[in-house]
């Protein structure tokens, strides 16, 4: 059985990979399915704006399904700019689809930017009843 070390290691491992390819993004995601260690690809991903009128929807993505990633979540048609942003993850369906119930139907990341230039990687560790995010980078 893996231990959760040896898990952040790998996804430190395959983040540099990641992180060239999505060189000109500055934003990525990654789930991993802390119950077995494994990716979890098909993950509806959402990323949204807060205004002043509240969310504005930016981009929705799924999960690829050999590594749990999107590298490139932002879309390539808008300025990175500064302020809070928010990624949802949509849990309730992918749990579903493998046949295991779950606490969370979605989980709601919100972040906030401040350096533009900066590469901004939220991953996701995932069970039935608990998560765990970090920033990466």
């Amino acid at each position: 059985m893996k231990t959760l070390s040896s898990m952040l290691a790998g996804i430190a491992l395959c983040g540099a990979a990641t992180l060239a390819q999505a060189a000109d993004n500055p934003l990525s995601v990654h789930v991993l399915n802390i119950q077995d260690g494994k990716p979890s690809g098909g993950v509806e991903v959402v990323l949204e704006k807060q205004t002043d009128g509240g969310w504005e929807t930016l981009n929705q993505a799924t999960t690829d399904e050999e590594s749990g990633r999107i590298s490139a979540l932002f879309p390539k048609d808008q300025a990175f700019e500064s302020g809070v942003y928010r990624v949802t993850f949509e849990t309730g369906d992918w749990f579903e689809a493998h046949d295991t119930e779950t606490f969370f139907p979605e989980i709601p990341v919100p972040f906030k930017v401040e350096d533009t230039d900066q590469h901004y990687h939220i991953p996701l560790l995932l069970s039935p009843y608990g998560y765990s995010t970090y920033r990466g980078s």
